[in-house]
């Protein structure tokens, strides 16, 4: 059966290509989520060889040193200027076993199919291959959102996409079949003039609304959405808004990975851990 279509492929390829020419102008979120990859990156202590790129915008992630990178995009003006190839994130045009390092950053939540793409991402890497993942989440752009409604009324058109919270991307890991899945989160918040810039950003960013049956906003609602917006302006007349990071990191399953501890192995009770006056107690 196939996944249901939540956003529009060729919707999302041209954003993405009106996004290449002057991404630089709007790349501090993706920045903020490579420095986030980088950061974990950092606390791994091997070599990586082979190395992919999902989702590469500009080709900004730097590899480790000595590695061969593969870069993949949705637009094809991503994929030309970085040295990549086009393609999308669910059907990865590359052989199983390819990689030791997938890296991607600000993608995976516009992608129709996103247990299918975790799933070749990890069928992708080789045994004990690492995945570092990272995207806007739940909870990200709250003001908009409540703009949005203000403008509105009671019947809003959807207009911003649905978004995964730090737990369900824990458990697509572990469907994925990625083993020791961690997920966690971090806030990015930015201070805007005005509706103006926030939604240049959105579209500078390639991350606009690219689901199917886009209705456009009315001049007359883009005005009171403007003005609801700015009503949540500080005393310096700037508004608040938050983006939710959701970073994501698995591994492939390798027989040399630490394995759970065995179901009754445990040499102290839970209980007597619990006890008053208890302060640490080896498992």
């Amino acid at each position: 059966m196939s996944p249901p279509q939540i956003f529009d492929p060729a919707a999302r390829a041209r954003a993405r290509d009106r996004a290449a020419p002057g991404f630089a102008e709007h790349d501090f979120l993706r920045a903020y989520m490579l420095e986030g990859v980088a950061d974990r990156l950092a606390g791994v202590k091997r070599v990586f060889r082979d190395v992919l790129d999902l989702g590469c915008f500009d080709g900004a992630f730097v590899a480790p040193e000595g590695a061969r990178v593969a870069r993949l995009d949705a637009g094809f003006g991503f994929a030309r200027a970085s040295g990549g190839v086009q393609g999308r994130e669910d059907a990865l045009p590359f052989a199983d076993g390819a990689f030791d390092l997938i890296v991607s950053a600000g993608v995976l939540d516009s992608v129709n199919d996103l247990p299918g793409a975790l799933a070749l991402a990890r069928r992708a890497l080789r045994p004990d291959g690492l995945f570092l993942a990272a995207f806007l989440g739940a909870g990200s752009l709250a003001t908009l959102r409540a703009a949005l409604r203000e403008a509105e009324g009671d019947r809003p058109a959807a207009r911003l996409h649905p978004q995964i919270d730090v737990r369900a991307g824990g458990d697509l890991l572990a469907r994925a079949g990625f083993a020791l899945p961690v997920a966690d989160g971090e806030t990015l918040t930015v201070r805007y003039r005005d509706l103006w810039r926030l939604l240049g950003d959105l579209r500078g960013m390639a991350a606009g609304n690219v689901m199917p049956g886009r209705v456009p906003l009315r001049r007359e609602t883009l005005a009171r959405l403007a003005a609801s917006f700015q009503a949540h302006a500080d005393a310096e007349g700037r508004v608040t808004e938050r983006f939710e990071i959701v970073f994501l990191t698995g591994w492939s399953p390798s027989p040399d990975q630490p394995q759970p501890a065995r179901r009754g192995s445990a040499t102290a009770s839970l209980a007597a851990a619990l006890r008053p006056g208890n302060k640490a107690v080896n498992l």
